[in-house]
């Protein structure tokens, strides 16, 4: 079989590539983690059922959830109807929580399956809040939704927060009223603006010192209800530097797609656990890598990660919310679906040149399943390029 072809570069030329990576067998792990381990997980669309941009979007339910036990069965948790499941971007709230629903009862059988569930406010639009009241009713109305169906909860930021917020009270104020109603610890969630920009300056403060400050004081302030805080800010000193001033109760949940081996791996005294839109690309290497960490394997758990780490910088560059591209498109890939179509046309938000660096790349980190037909599938995409042998 023949397994060149000739791929876009970002220099605007095609380039003959070599597929060269022996896949990783994808196994259950062989012992229990010693971190927690959440994916952040993808929806599959129904190409045939979708309709317009407002429409609701059209999701094949047997294939998203078959590929949440795919998750599971390697060890991992989800981290249900997040940012990676295009929240906010195409997944409205009422598909958000059929998807809670359908996760959680589509996998009861799997022991020791990990669900938590994204609990926001992104069924009123920003536009039309005024004041921290309706944030706070905002979230009560997802809290309950969530918890009703058995749900464990991430505690989403919130767009509308941040356009109402005056001052870092607002702030303290809207989550000392939205714990409070939670049955039980949560995980809290801080996104930077470069995965949205609509929530910049959240915590009521300009600069990371400050916001932290805020964010830190609040988490003090109801350490009861926090299981712990997940930080996606692409900087790895900021979450160490954060994490060291946890409360000793509060874990430290790694949103950071671009260091996140060293974070997991600490530094002896202090480390995180993961909450990662990566791993659901890269899972049999995370699975693994997991295992042998857990195992004191540091050298096994390097030469796993490591090469998936070029790959997640460029899933993850910048516009860095657009990253959903790139996981799709290794799912479709690696033949979890039958095509490249995104609720929202969010395929068509990276160009071609980066579609084929992310088959390079993991090629080179051994995750592509089946490389003949990756090769097969990518052909497909590229075909009206003049890519081929």
């Amino acid at each position: 079989m023949n397994l060149s072809i000739r791929l876009p570069a970002a220099s605007g030329t095609l380039e003959t590539y070599l597929v060269r990576g022996v896949p990783l067998e994808v196994k259950p792990p062989v012992r229990e983690f010693n971190r927690i381990a959440y994916s952040a997980a993808h929806v599959v669309a129904d190409p045939l059922r979708a309709g317009e941009l407002n429409a609701a979007p059209a999701i094949d339910w047997d294939r998203t959830i078959a590929y949440r036990r795919y998750l599971l069965q390697q060890g991992l948790g989800i981290a249900e109807a997040m940012d990676t499941a295009q929240r906010g971007m195409g997944l409205p709230w009422s598909t958000a929580l059929e998807l809670i629903t359908r996760s959680i009862e589509g996998t009861r059988d799997i022991a020791g399956a990990a669900i938590a569930s994204g609990c926001g406010t992104d069924h009123i639009t920003p536009a039309s809040v005024t004041n921290c009241d309706q944030v706070i009713r905002a979230y009560a109305e997802q809290l309950e939704a969530v918890q009703r169906v058995g749900g464990r909860v991430i505690l989403m930021a919130s767009r509308a927060l941040a356009k109402v917020a005056r001052s870092p009270d607002d702030y303290r104020r809207v989550y000392r009223e939205v714990l409070a109603m939670c049955d039980r610890p949560v995980i809290l969630h801080w996104l930077g603006d470069m995965f949205d920009p609509e929530l910049a300056g959240y915590w009521g403060a300009s600069g990371f010192p400050d916001a932290a400050e805020v964010c830190l004081d609040i988490i003090e302030a109801n350490a009861a209800k926090v299981d712990g805080i997940k930080i996606s800010l692409l900087d790895e000193q900021k979450e160490i530097t954060f994490r060291r001033r946890l409360p000793q109760n509060v874990k430290m949940y790694t949103g950071d797609d671009f260091n996140y081996p060293a974070l997991i791996a600490g530094d002896g005294t202090h480390f995180s656990h993961a909450l990662l839109g990566i791993f659901d690309a890269i899972a049999p290497a995370a699975s693994q890598a997991l295992a042998a960490f857990s195992a004191g394997d540091v050298e096994t758990y390097n030469r796993l990660l490591g090469p998936t780490v070029p790959l997640s910088r460029h899933i993850f560059r910048a516009p860095t919310q657009y990253y959903k591209t790139g996981v799709v498109f290794l799912a479709y890939l690696n033949g979890f679906q039958d095509h490249f179509f995104m609720p929202g046309g969010h395929h068509g938000m990276r160009p071609p040149a980066y579609l084929a660096d992310v088959f390079r790349l993991a090629d080179e980190a051994r995750l592509l399943r089946d490389p003949g037909d990756a090769l097969a599938r990518i052909r497909r995409v590229m075909a009206p390029l003049g890519c081929g042998d």
